[in-house]
């Protein structure tokens, strides 16, 4: 992955915290790592805990941001998440699963995506 790549990842993944943020969440973690993957934002509000996936295109030419977010990445999402939750003490009574889809720096943040 090209630096500039990287650099644009990490500028979504800062306007979607601060996006949670602004709306009363607390970021738990970011770009929590495993040896099966990465959850770019784990943020919660209360006892609800959002695994969000952030996907940042400047462009439409290949696409939504969100349509990057398939079936087969949602699998692996849950899957990490459950690694997650096996080893954190956060409290919590409820998970939810959000894509915040970012389009040339527009911000459209989808609440339970799946």
């Amino acid at each position: 992955m090209t630096s500039q790549r990287q650099s644009l990842g990490a500028w979504g993944e800062t306007m979607a915290a601060t996006w949670y943020e602004a709306h009363g969440y607390e970021v738990v973690a970011r770009n929590w790592r495993c040896r099966d993957g990465e959850i770019d934002l784990i943020v919660r509000n209360g006892e609800t805990i959002v695994f969000c996936e952030v996907k940042t295109r400047t462009s439409a030419a290949f696409g939504s941001p969100a349509e990057a977010v398939t079936r087969t990445k949602q699998v692996r999402l849950r899957r990490l998440a459950s690694r997650w939750l096996e080893q954190s003490t956060v409290p919590r009574r409820s998970v939810r699963f959000d894509v915040a889809s970012i389009l040339a720096g527009e911000l459209t943040m989808i609440e339970s995506a799946f």
